[in-house]
């Protein structure tokens, strides 16, 4: 048994992160066409920088290009047709990058597979068509599971260039051989929760100042500039909500899936109960958002697409429904930040590696942490919020059925949101040093737990309702 022990502590001591978080709020949020920050953002991002590459390259090619090919791995090709990921791919090759993205257009190039596109490099016309995007193997040996392999042939079939590239999460890329660019360092460094609260005591700062303190650093640019991204972050979620309960019918794909988001706003409005009331609209709130995401529609990664209903959802009902004023709630939307950052910097966020706790798990978290920010409860209490929530969805699996972010991803989104609620609830009740469980030890028991999860949950829609539901 002492072996064991010693092996066990040996592994961990091996595992810990020794840099610091440097993630800076505009790589964690970004505004991008759903279903998925992985499968749709992400391989957009690959396609707009491989065909930048491409045309910093022109002149070193010996041989004149013809056409692009696409080749996808591990869950882009086992889900990738119902998150839109070929379509997105061909968007980014077409010159749109995500931010800048049309409303419509990825549902408009998926309806016309045959089409034959041409983009120019320098005065090169070259071939683009779905049909050059390939599903590949499900099971490979590429370093991260979301794994795309971009290539520019020639008229012989032969590459002229080519790029493997990582959907890692979050809307994040990288690619074989890539570094992390240089940015300004953390005036106030941190790696865990623990040292993020060390780093309050010893400045005195509260959370929403420190966030700002190191962002400045990062990024160079100023508290005005800051501030002004994330209100129009907050601005994007709050009339996505209400484009998502203004709209009725059926979303794309095999599922015949309805919207309900609606239909239970409407719900709401009859209900005498205070909370019964509240909580409908905290429900609808969220699969606004959701249904607006498998539609297609324009959202902010919070943390991820696939969770991108639940910050939201709270965030609307902090200021309709609480009535909590707009200073508040932005310093809430820091707080959330900050635990998006120790979740990616110590675990994962991407449903392909850690499973939907990743999604659904952290984007609670950060919606309880930014509640309690907001309504003026300590670090303390912040913290142990978000541990609430996220411990309590450790082992969620990423089964979406048909590869469709619908089924169960909107209800969960629902759900996230009010398990986000009564965690704020549960956490604000009791003596902040009485609660037993760290946000660290959740975090670490999340990626440990997603490690070994069986890769078939994992968002390639080969176990759980993904298999259940159809067989039934």
């Amino acid at each position: 048994m002492a072996t064991l022990n010693t092996l066990f502590h040996e592994h961990k001591k091996r595992s810990l992160i020794v840099s610091p978080v440097e993630t800076s709020i505009f790589d964690l949020l970004k505004c991008g066409p759903g279903p998925s920050s992985s499968h749709t953002i992400g391989p957009m991002k690959a396609g707009y920088d491989f065909l930048c590459l491409c045309r910093e390259k022109l002149p070193e090619f010996t041989q004149k290009p013809d056409h692009f090919l696409v080749r996808l791995y591990g869950s882009l090709s086992a889900t990738g047709k119902g998150h839109g990921t070929c379509s997105a791919v061909l968007a980014g090759l077409l010159g749109h990058s995500p931010e800048k993205c049309p409303a419509g257009l990825l549902k408009n190039l998926g309806s016309n597979p045959d089409e034959h596109y041409t983009q120019m490099l320098g005065d090169i016309p070259i071939t683009l068509s779905l049909r050059n995007i390939i599903y590949d193997t499900v099971v490979h040996d590429f370093p991260y599971n979301n794994t795309l392999v971009i290539s520019l042939m020639d008229m012989k079939g032969e590459a002229l260039f080519e790029r493997e590239y990582y959907s890692v999460g979050g809307g994040f890329i990288q690619w074989k051989g890539w570094k992390a660019p240089e940015f300004g360092k953390p005036v106030h460094p941190y790696q865990s929760m623990k040292d993020l609260q060390n780093r309050l005591e010893e400045t005195g700062l509260t959370l929403h100042e420190l966030l700002l303190d190191n962002e400045t650093a990062i990024t160079g640019k100023s508290r005005v500039e800051i501030l002004q991204y994330l209100d129009e972050l907050i601005e994007t979620m709050i009339m996505g909500v209400k484009r998502g309960l203004s709209k009725e019918g059926v979303l794309p794909g095999t599922l015949n899936v309805h919207r309900k988001a609606g239909v239970l706003y409407e719900r709401a409005k009859t209900l005498n109960i205070f909370h019964e009331r509240f909580l409908t609209n905290l429900n609808a709130y969220a699969m606004a958002i959701a249904e607006e995401n498998a539609d297609g529609g324009v959202i902010v990664t919070t943390p991820t697409c696939g969770a991108s209903g639940v910050l939201p959802a709270l965030l609307y009902a902090m200021r309709y429904d609480m009535h909590i004023g707009d200073r508040a709630v932005r310093e809430g939307f820091l707080a959330a930040v900050a635990i998006g950052f120790l979740a990616k910097h110590n675990a994962a966020i991407a449903g392909a590696e850690v499973g939907c706790q990743g999604e659904i798990g952290v984007a609670s978290a950060m919606s309880a942490a930014m509640l309690t920010h907001a309504r003026g409860f300590s670090a303390e209490y912040t913290a142990n919020a978000a541990e609430v929530a996220l411990e309590h969805h450790l082992g969620l699996t990423c089964d979406p059925v048909g590869g469709y972010v619908q089924i169960p991803c909107i209800e969960r989104n629902a759900v996230g949101a009010v398990k986000a609620y009564n965690a704020f609830l549960l956490a604000i009740s009791e003596d902040p040093k009485s609660h037993r469980v760290s946000l660290d030890s959740a975090i670490e028991a999340m990626g440990e737990t997603g490690r070994e999860m069986n890769a078939k949950f994992k968002e390639t829609s080969l176990g759980g309702l993904a298999v259940s539901m159809v067989n039934c």
